[in-house]
């Protein structure tokens, strides 16, 4: 330790020590003043830390008349305690109301700075051995400062982050002419851009806001009502429009009950979907099959979801159910701002509301266990006119109508290896949806366009980290929502079949590429059953996804 350091110490802690030392005449008591004298004039340092050394105490307790009420008992304590360097009589006590000459405080102040620089050797010792990683520590907290201080001059807000994902697909299928007239199926390259502000207040919340914007024709991707429908394609005519506006929060303490409600919310973010199959190609196979329950209803809505508290590792059950108005009017509704195709444009008008029959009601229940590499679920939802059966097979396809409703109902489990290796995981769903018209519609009448009662169902195999670490493969097959037709010249365009394979490349953290083929069979793509000509052919995209 430098003199300049010990000069600066001297003057701090004379003023600490002083009211706290012995006197002169209580050492004198002890080894007699000539010795003390005598020390002080030869500065005897071994002699005074050889009487210290009998004399020392190791708790300031051991002082007899000190208290904890005493105004420098904290100071006396740190003194004994950390530095042990304060000395005690022979008969327990400390004495700290006496006064000390200069010489005695400067005795005792320099006993403590030998115990001070013994400390402080060590540390330097310390600081000399880790010296190097403690420069480099150093340099990254001045990095990371520089950041965080810029982060902070930068942020929109210190509650919203902000989730993009940009999809460009280039895609097709062999022509085919639908109705005998329109020929579809050349190949094309679209986008689908998402951006979601997610805000939270809590930690526990949700305020989501999304952007979407996407130039896809409805035939052949871009149509809910056909089996090649693409989970990333929608027909927005490169419009920007919010398509997401709703608000998620939990109502114990637990966190294991949550309440949604939104403008703008769809009914399958207010559920679970048992499936480890995950392409995000084809719709029929991200609804895992059954699509009359997990039917994608979006509109005004409210939803609470339950989770069983278990502990990590364990399975669990959960329970959701959820109100949606879809809002998928028409024109029989007989109001003008039912035509158009606008996101819930029944319910959010004042001339039906959210409460009226007409104005695509959606209720869906859910009943699941969920382990750590299996789950299960049962679903039903309840549909009124204005609904629809999502990525169906012709008639299966069209929305109900005016007095038309629908009860569906379905089963859906998987299950995936603990490992991912040459097993993959296996994904299966089936479902079944009753249609009832008060009208007495026919199902053989080629003359009515209502919706008939129709079945799906899906099997999906997915292989993770497939040749290549976080890339994945997979293969889907099944059936998309298709009438229960009586016979005749409808049963071949009733009995679709659909399959997909997809390998998904992980080229960054936040780039992907997946190409996709995919056939089909009996594919009407719209219209009544014995109108156009079912196709049968095979097709395929790559899609290329970028997240930010």
């Amino acid at each position: 330790m430098n003199l300049s350091k010990k000069l600066v110490l001297a003057l701090a802690g004379t003023g600490l020590v002083a009211p706290m030392a012995a006197s002169a005449q209580d050492i004198a008591a002890v080894t007699g003043r000539a010795a003390v004298n005598e020390y002080m004039q030869q500065q005897d340092v071994d002699t005074f830390k050889a009487w210290a050394s009998r004399n020392q105490v190791t708790s300031v307790n051991q002082f007899s008349d000190v208290k904890p009420t005493d105004w420098a008992y904290q100071a006396l304590s740190n003194l004994v305690e950390k530095y042990g360097c304060v000395a005690g009589y022979p008969d327990g006590k400390f004495k700290g109301a006496q006064a000390m000459t200069r010489f005695e405080a400067a005795a005792l102040l320099n006993a403590c700075l030998d115990r001070v620089t013994e400390k402080t050797d060590e540390l330097q010792k310390l600081l000399d051995e880790f010296d190097k990683e403690l420069t480099i520590l150093t340099a990254r907290v001045d990095g990371l400062e520089s950041k965080v201080g810029k982060l902070q001059a930068q942020q929109f807000s210190t509650t919203t982050k902000l989730r993009g994902e940009v999809s460009m697909i280039l895609g097709g299928i062999p022509q085919y002419s639908r109705q005998g007239s329109t020929s579809y199926g050349n190949t094309t390259f679209n986008y689908d851009v998402r951006l979601n502000f997610d805000t939270s207040y809590t930690g526990q919340d949700l305020l989501r806001t999304r952007l979407r914007s996407g130039n896809f024709s409805s035939l052949p991707f871009g149509s809910s009502s056909q089996p090649f429908k693409l989970d990333k394609a929608e027909t927005l005519n490169g419009a920007v429009i919010i398509d997401r506006l709703y608000y998620t929060f939990p109502v114990d303490k637990n966190n294991t009950t949550k309440l949604t409600i939104g403008a703008l919310v769809r009914n399958t973010e207010m559920a679970w979907l048992p499936t480890a199959y995950k392409s995000d190609i084809l719709d029929a196979f991200t609804t895992i099959g059954t699509t009359g329950v997990y039917n994608k209803a979006t509109g005004q809505g409210v939803g609470i979801q339950w989770t069983q508290k278990v502990p990590k590792g364990k399975g669990g059950w959960l329970a959701n159910a959820n109100y949606v108005v879809s809002g998928a009017c028409s024109t029989t509704l007989g109001s003008t701002d039912c035509t158009t195709a606008s996101i819930g444009a029944a319910g959010a008008s004042s001339t039906y509301g959210i409460f009226n029959s007409r104005s695509g009601l959606n209720f869906l229940a859910q009943l699941g266990y969920k382990a750590s590499n299996w789950g299960a679920a049962f679903g039903y939802r309840y549909g009124t006119s204005g609904t629809a059966m999502r990525d169906g097979n012709g008639p299966a396809a069209t929305t109900l109508f005016a007095d038309q409703y629908s009860n569906s109902i379905a089963f859906n489990a998987y299950w995936q290896p603990i490992q991912s290796g040459w097993f993959p995981s296996i994904s299966a769903g089936y479902a079944y949806n009753f249609v009832s018209n008060t009208n007495g519609f026919i199902p053989s009448s080629t003359a009515n366009t209502g919706a008939y009662s129709s079945k799906s169902w899906m099997v999906g195999l997915q292989w993770d980290n497939a040749f290549v670490k976080s890339n994945a493969a997979g293969i889907a097959l099944g059936q998309p929502s298709y009438a229960n037709c009586p016979g005749g010249t409808e049963s071949k365009q009733c009995s679709p079949f659909l399959v997909e394979w997809f390998y998904r490349i992980q080229a960054t953290d936040n780039i992907s590429i997946t190409p996709t083929l995919f056939y089909g069979s009996q594919i009407n793509n719209g219209g009544t059953p014995n109108s156009g000509t079912a196709f049968t052919g095979l097709g395929g995209v790559i899609q290329t996804t970028f997240k930010f």
